[in-house]
């Protein structure tokens, strides 16, 4: 049977960019192992595609410069290997009085992060960008991009094939133990061997790491983002990205607009708990998953902190007119009537034991072992400097 170099659980955007970073230069052997039928299924598969330009992130930390980092390696990449992307900019509007002093912080940090092109403009001036867009102020952010990123996952993954790696689906790992300087890996399709293993599951990374001895020291909870699609009548409301200013105080930056790479226009998404890891419908309830999640202390202290905002969220995913209502501070001119059921993503959210949301990477290192617990956006976008930043972490522990 053959021992391989590394094992990298999870084929997402961030374990496929991570196993291509520890084949440069090839020569180790590598195995990816998914435990669906197909790559980048869950968070990569369902996000809405946006190439992040590093807007919100505060400057000189470590997102800031990733996201630039890897915005820039991303388009390379697509650019080198056919993937169909674009760089369109963004608006980030201010619908009030109030959102004023938070564009002018962003305008900050997004000069201070070296944005090019990044502009403050007037109500006025809005409709030049977006003709039916209102708002008290925006900023122009051009260097926003987009493309399909379960496209570029099977490309990183065509990489790691060329180099002499390995990726296995339908191989959920349901089981870790040691044997002497290996671990044994159980999967639904077999046995893998490997002496070293590197840990992005993403969903299930807390339950991977226990699985393998570790305490995560965090749990991961499910987050349901729900789209509505724009009728092909009326995608002419939306020309590229429109986004409201966030609210500082969440990891989520509320209800907005994307153009897709295929020029479907999606709305959303929102942020409603969901009761099962998978959770992609409101139907959707694990016994189990919800008892695990309200064990955990650390969710009421949660709940107990943002209640009000938790229902918030839950009313517009019951309700269609709360949800075009948000979006029509964008967009006035929108109506129920315009919009479709689209489709929902599952966000990993970790959750610390104290009730904090974590808006950073987390990663948990044991004996040659990686654990990559947290990997919150631009994750997808800074994916190719993530991947290589996971990829010297790793090279460093399996060394020691």
């Amino acid at each position: 049977m053959t021992t391989y170099h590394v094992a990298v659980i999870g084929g997402g955007i961030v374990g496929m960019a991570t196993a291509m970073a520890l084949l440069d230069p090839p020569g180790s052997r590598v195995v990816v192992l998914e435990a669906e039928d197909r790559l980048a299924a869950h968070q990569t598969g369902n996000n809405s595609g946006v190439i992040h330009s590093g807007l919100y992130y505060a400057p000189g930390s470590l997102k800031a410069s990733n996201c630039r980092e890897g915005r820039e390696a991303l388009l390379r990449f697509c650019a080198m290997h056919g993937v169909p992307h674009e760089r369109c900019g963004k608006l980030v509007v201010a619908t009030g009085q109030r959102g004023l002093p938070r564009l002018d912080d962003l305008l900050k940090r997004g000069i201070a992060n070296g944005l090019k092109g990044i502009a403050r403009i007037s109500a006025e001036q809005i409709r030049e960008y977006e003709p039916y867009a209102s708002g008290t102020a925006a900023l122009v952010v051009p260097e926003t991009g987009i493309v399909d990123f379960a496209h570029v996952t099977r490309a990183f993954a065509a990489q790691v094939e060329c180099s002499g790696g390995e990726v296995r689906l339908s191989s959920r790992v349901v089981g870790c133990r040691r044997d002497g300087a290996e671990l044994v890996l159980e999967t639904r399709t077999g046995v893998v061997r490997c002496k070293n293993l590197v840990n992005c599951a993403g969903l299930y990374s807390d339950r991977v790491a226990r699985m393998c001895g570790v305490d995560p020291g965090i749990a991961i909870v499910p987050f349901r983002g729900e789209y509505y699609t724009l009728t092909a009548q009326r995608r002419h409301l939306v020309r590229n990205l429109i986004y409201p200013v966030s609210d500082p105080r969440f990891p989520f930056l509320g209800v907005h607009f994307t153009r897709m790479t295929g020029g479907e226009i999606e709305a959303g998404p929102n942020a409603v708990l969901a009761m099962k890891r998978e959770g992609y419908r409101k139907s959707d309830i694990s016994v189990s998953d919800s008892l695990e999640l309200l064990s955990f202390g650390g969710f009421w202290r949660m709940a107990a902190r943002h209640w009000r905002m938790g229902l918030g969220e839950a009313y517009r995913s019951l309700s269609r007119r709360a949800f075009v209502h948000a979006l029509q501070r964008l967009v006035p001119e929108l109506r129920e009537s315009d919009v479709r059921p689209g489709g929902a993503g599952v966000r990993a959210q970790a959750l610390d034991p104290a009730g904090f949301l974590l808006d950073d990477f987390r990663i948990v290192q044991a004996h040659r072992m990686v654990h990559v617990l947290n990997a919150p956006s631009p994750a997808a976008t800074a994916s190719i400097s993530i991947g290589t930043s996971i990829a010297r972490i790793a090279r460093e522990q399996f060394a020691s």
